[in-house]
C-alpha cells in the first residue's frame, strides 16, 4: 500500500506552514488534533484550493487551474492528472463515509468525509470490495461542512481510526467556499471512475486518468453550491482513462458512463435536487458523472468515447 495518509500529511504540513500567505487558519484542538479552515471563517484561496484538492488524492494526482472556452464565454477550470486512479480517486478522494457525531447538547455534527483516512476506518463496503485499507499511526481527511469540527468530532474520528487524537489533521471547507469551488471540480476523475463502478465495470484495468472542468462560480449558500458544483461536473465536466483490458468490457459499458446516460439528465442541479426534496438519495445515481468520457484501450489501441458538453445547460446552471 502506498501509505496514502503519509503522503497527504506532508502537503497539510506544506498548508499550515504557509496557512497566512493561503488565507486559511490552522487550530489545535484540545484533544491534540489539527483543524485546517479553508473556507468556513476565512476566505480560502486558489493555491489552498490546489493543494487541499491534492491532499483529497494522497497527492497521487496533480491539479492544475486552465480555462475552458465555450461559444460565447469562459471559465476558470482545473486539469486534473490522475497517476494511480484506484488509490487516489476511490482509496482517498471519494466521499464515502457519512460522519454523524452525537454530541451531548448539541445537534449531531455531520459531514460527508473524503481522504486516506477511510481507508484505515475501512467500514465502506466500496473499500472493502476494491480490497484497499491502510494500517497508519496518523489520519487525515476533509470534511466538506459550514461548521468546524470540535473535540468530539476530532476523537470520535480518532476512536474510529484507532488512532491518537494527536495524530489527526481534520481539514474542511464548505461547498460555498473557493477552496469547496475548486475540490469538487477537482472530482472529475473520480465521478467517472465511480460510475465505472456502478454499471458493472472493472476499474482496477484503469491505469491514468486525465480531466477537466470548470470551477463553479461561487454561490450564495450551500444549497445553491451544491446545485452550480454538481452541473459542471454533469454538464461541463470531460474524463479521460487508459485501460489495459480489451475492447469487450469498455464496449458494454461506455453508453452508460456520462451523465447524459441518467433519466434524471436535462435539468440543473439545484431544481432537481429542489424537486426531490433536497435528499440527494432519490436522485438516480447514475447521473452523477463528467458530461464527456473517454477510454483508450492500450491493448488494441481503440478508443472509445461518449456524451458531450452541454453548453446550454452549463451555462443555466453556473450563472443563473
Amino acid at each position: 500500500m502506498n501509505m496514502m495518509n503519509n503522503r497527504a500529511y506532508e502537503l497539510a504540513t506544506r498548508m499550515i506552514a504557509d496557512a497566512d500567505a493561503l488565507n486559511i487558519a490552522v487550530e489545535k484542538l484540545k484533544c491534540g488534533a489539527t483543524v485546517i479552515d479553508a473556507g468556513v471563517n476565512v476566505t480560502g484561496s486558489c493555491e489552498a484550493g490546489i493543494l487541499y484538492s491534492e491532499i483529497c488524492m494522497s497527492g497521487l494526482g496533480k491539479i492544475e487551474f486552465c480555462e475552458l472556452t465555450y461559444d460565447d464565454f469562459s471559465i476558470p477550470s482545473v486539469k486534473v492528472t490522475v497517476n494511480n486512479p484506484l488509490l487516489a480517486c476511490m482509496g482517498s478522494q471519494y466521499a464515502g463515509w457519512f460522519i454523524k457525531v452525537e454530541r451531548e447538547g448539541k445537534k449531531p455534527y455531520q459531514a460527508m468525509g473524503s481522504g486516506p483516512a477511510r481507508a484505515i476506518y475501512c467500514k465502506e463496503e466500496l473499500l472493502q470490495r476494491l480490497k484497499i485499507k491502510e494500517e497508519n499511526d496518523c489520519a487525515i481527511i476533509l470534511l466538506e461542512n459550514s461548521k468546524l469540527p470540535d473535540d468530539e468530532v476530532a476523537m470520535w474520528i480518532a476512536g474510529k481510526c484507532n488512532v491518537s487524537p494527536k495524530k489527526i489533521t481534520l481539514l474542511i471547507a464548505p461547498t460555498a467556499s473557493l477552496v469547496g469551488s475548486i475540490q469538487i471540480a477537482a472530482r472529475v476523475v473520480e465521478t467517472g471512475l465511480h460510475k465505472m463502478i456502478e454499471t458493472g465495470f472493472d476499474i482496477t484495468c484503469i491505469t491514468s486518468g486525465f480531466g477537466v472542468c470548470p470551477v463553479a462560480p461561487i454561490a450564495e449558500n450551500d444549497l445553491k453550491a451544491i446545485g452550480r458544483t454538481n452541473d459542471a461536473v454533469l454538464f461541463g465536466g470531460k474524463a479521460w482513462y487508459t485501460a489495459n483490458c480489451g475492447a469487450g468490457p469498455i464496449e458494454k459499458v461506455i453508453y452508460k458512463l456520462p451523465s447524459s446516460a441518467s433519466t434524471d439528465y436535462g435539468t440543473p442541479f439545484y431544481d432537481l435536487f429542489k424537486r426531490y426534496d433536497y435528499d440527494f438519495y432519490k436522485i438516480d445515481p447514475l447521473l452523477f458523472s463528467p458530461a464527456e468520457v473517454s477510454i483508450n484501450d492500450t491493448k488494441t489501441g481503440k478508443t472509445f468515447r461518449a456524451g458531450k458538453v452541454n453548453i446550454a445547460l452549463l451555462k443555466q446552471g453556473l450563472f443563473s
